[in-house]
């Protein structure tokens, strides 16, 4: 019996509904009974053939059409087979069946099953084939599901440079670099007895000094990748009729959240996301923040603060108009107070004065160690200066055309290998430097770069990868 990991396996590859075309793919070992059971006749490779599919019986399913792969050379590094047909649920279903069906038929040459073990695939198992047979490393396979899932076009062409194998190069580069300290070590380690100092005749110091700083720069481009990849969680707070959501409406350019007069009148999370220099920012509008004997609004007012507390950044917005009203200011100072209570101190909060159009010349009492920002969200005076500091907030940079998409364990694995760096450095800069030390130090920073691209990873962590994929991809 076949490991489940090199059973064949079939699918539909195009998203559910209705389209022109639809896709069944096969991948597995030895498809070419198979291929001529389904299509009644050998594929030359790689040449698209035009043809119908059949059923057990010969009636005609639909006509398309059929593209075989041989293995090496095909998307997973195993045989496959791409059936493409009209792109009707019921059809694709059909000719799933029937790959399923004629897998399992003998077949006259060899008295065998055409394809005995066919299966349905998992989410991603398309793709952690071809990973698992060497065609893409773990970065580029993730890329291939933020191409996918791209929010924006420059997280598009950023995820598109991460599967042409830009990101990955990198990595390679910081994994030779640190096989190549290894060895020095290493060296000195097991010959002790030579009197040719290896590690500073090689300028091991000069290397790691050299290699510090190239893991430097990686993680801050790696940096800019996740962010164009996730985006960060902004959320509008502030007391009623403050003109929360008319600057969540005048952020998204749409009228997304109901606007009136009369305090109150959110009563629930409003979300949009959208872009700013093709970063994505997840924007939310919330209840306004006050004491209320209203039921619903104090159910409104609860989830404001939940989603206070969950926010990688804070638009406090004020009302202009009524910034001198000393009990409005005490008001503002309570919810300033809370905030603090509930927000780790990473978590930046903005000051927004708006409605700086009905409020003239009124001065803005802002704290030295929050410099805000005077706006009106009905004219959109003072939004291009709003947008640069969520810019600024994001942690986003003027970011070369080269950026790669990355994800969050990208960061954490760059993060780890430059504390085992540093530790490296301290154990080298010792006056009695314990070799045995660095050379941990130097193993453990070269397994958190090998984990980006999957040269050092749990089978866990794949299966949490490659589950969130569609499947037949």
């Amino acid at each position: 019996m076949l490991p489940r990991h090199q059973d064949p396996i079939a699918a539909i590859a195009t998203a559910p509904g209705r389209g022109a075309v639809g896709i069944v793919r096969v991948s597995g070992k030895g498809l070419a009974s198979l291929v001529e059971g389904l299509c009644g006749r050998a594929l030359r490779a790689r040449e698209a053939t035009y043809l119908p599919f059949r059923d057990a019986v010969g009636q005609p399913i639909d006509q398309g059409l059929a593209l075989y792969f041989p293995a090496p050379h095909s998307y997973t590094g195993e045989d496959v087979l791409e059936l493409q047909a009209h792109g009707g649920p019921v059809v694709l279903q059909l000719l799933l069946a029937r790959c399923l069906e004629a897998a399992a038929e003998i077949d006259p040459a060899s008295g065998q099953p055409r394809l005995a073990g066919l299966r349905l695939a998992r989410p991603g198992e398309f793709t952690e084939r071809a990973f698992l047979n060497d065609k893409i490393d773990l970065a580029q396979a993730e890329a291939i599901a933020d191409l996918i899932d791209a929010s924006t076009e420059a997280a598009a062409r950023s995820a598109s440079r991460s599967l042409n194998g830009a990101f990955s190069q990198e990595i390679h580069a910081l994994r030779d670099a640190l096989i190549h300290l290894r060895m020095l070590v290493e060296a000195t380690l097991d010959f002790p007895e030579e009197e040719i100092d290896f590690l500073r005749k090689a300028d091991a110091r000069g290397q790691l000094s050299n290699l510090e700083q190239t893991m430097a720069q990686v993680l801050q481009r790696t940096r800019q990748g996740a962010l164009l990849r996730e985006g960060i969680k902004v959320v509008i707070a502030g007391q009623p009729n403050a003109g929360k959501s008319s600057l969540l409406n005048a952020l998204a350019g749409a009228e997304l959240a109901i606007v009136t007069p009369i305090a109150g009148t959110t009563r629930d999370k409003v979300q949009q996301t959208i872009q700013i220099e093709g970063v994505p920012l997840h924007v939310i509008d919330t209840a306004g923040l006050r004491d209320s004997a209203d039921e619903v609004e104090r159910i409104g007012i609860a989830r404001a603060w939940d989603a206070i507390a969950q926010a990688d950044a804070v638009l406090f917005l004020h009302d202009l108009v009524r910034c001198a009203d000393p009990g409005y200011q005490e008001a503002d100072a309570v919810i300033a107070q809370t905030m603090a209570q509930r927000l780790p101190p990473s978590v930046p909060v903005v000051d927004v004065w708006n409605k700086s159009d009905c409020a003239g010349a009124a001065s803005v009492p802002l704290s030295q160690a929050n410099v805000g920002v005077r706006l009106s969200a009905r004219t959109g005076e003072g939004l291009e200066l709003l947008r640069q500091r969520l810019l600024e907030m994001a942690g986003w940079q003027a970011a070369p055309e080269g950026v790669c998409i990355a994800r969050a364990r990208h960061v954490q694995a760059l993060q780890l290998a430059q504390h085992h760096l540093a530790e490296a450095a301290a154990q080298l800069d010792a006056s009695g430097p314990a070799l045995d030390l660095l050379a941990e130090e130097l193993r453990l920073a070269q397994n958190a770069v090998s984990d980006i691209t999957g040269e050092f990873s749990s089978d866990d962590l794949l299966g949490v990868i490659f589950s969130s994929f569609c499947i037949g991809k």
